[in-house]
């Protein structure tokens, strides 16, 4: 692997993780664009992990209220309206993580075959697209978060297991066409990416356990771990900046572009 590939590599997936264009698809057209189809086990793990610790430092105040909610509401029996809230969250977070759980693991071969399909990625991007366009029509109506939007949330998340569909981008647009407020819908959606992160790294763990790197591409793992997350750290908090401007349409305009590109070449090769 060489470690210019590498760069670009976690530079893609910091970025895409998180802004609304699909990770999973812009890695598949870098692959092909660069030629570059055998990055390995390894390259993926660390590259999800580096994006992990993206979130984890951009939400880590809201995490550790989450993490001490059910300590302080269970057991401490406190009334405080914080903590009440941020328990919810941790509700929330689990039910809506439940349906991409259910799909990824019952289908986890077949969604991999997938990645193979450019044609596929290219169709699904021109979906996202579209969404990210549509959310110019959509009003922050402050609505609270319930089990029922979130519950919805995380069946559009499972979708987003499809290359070429952005998890951020399904998921806020959901949000927001149910009226939930901008800012606490964002926020949302990027921590229940968390599980969703973990998840993905957590299967190719045992891959990586089986077939480990070599000590020569070490460098290169450390570089695109470390590209990947401050590359995600900087797309978390321009996102939540587009999203309380209300200018997702943007990535829309983005992704349709990369769509209808991608299939003149495609057709034209």
């Amino acid at each position: 692997m060489e470690l210019l590939k590498a760069v670009l590599l976690g530079l893609v997936q910091g970025l895409s993780e998180f802004l609304p264009i699909s990770s999973s698809g812009h890695l598949v057209l870098a692959a092909e664009i660069l030629n570059f189809h055998e990055e390995g086990i390894a390259f993926e793990v660390f590259l999800h992990m580096g994006t992990l610790f993206s979130v984890l430092l951009v939400f880590r105040h809201e995490i550790g209220k989450m993490i001490l909610a059910p300590y302080m509401v269970w057991l401490k029996k406190s009334d405080d309206a914080e903590y009440i809230e941020y328990l919810h969250w941790d509700y929330y977070v689990v039910l809506a993580t439940i349906p991409a759980a259910v799909i990824g693991l019952m289908f986890k071969d077949r969604i991999e075959v997938m990645f193979s399909n450019l044609l596929l990625v290219l169709s699904m991007l021109f979906i996202t697209g579209t969404f990210m366009w549509l959310s110019r029509f959509m009003r922050d109506r402050s609505k609270r978060l319930t089990i029922g939007n979130t519950f919805l949330i995380g069946v559009v998340q499972a979708f987003a297991i499809l290359p070429g569909i952005s998890r951020s981008g399904s998921t806020i647009v959901t949000g927001l066409a149910m009226g939930i407020s901008r800012d606490k819908v964002a926020r949302f959606s990027f921590i229940l990416s968390l599980p969703a992160i973990a998840g993905a790294f957590i299967l190719k763990v045992n891959d990586l356990a089986a077939s480990p790197p070599a000590s020569g591409e070490l460098l290169n793992l450390i570089v695109g771990t470390l590209v990947s997350f401050f590359s995600g750290y900087l797309a978390i908090i321009w996102l939540l900046d587009v999203v309380r401007k209300g200018k997702l349409e943007w990535f829309g305009y983005y992704c349709l572009a990369v769509s209808l590109t991608g299939f003149i070449w495609y057709f034209s090769r």
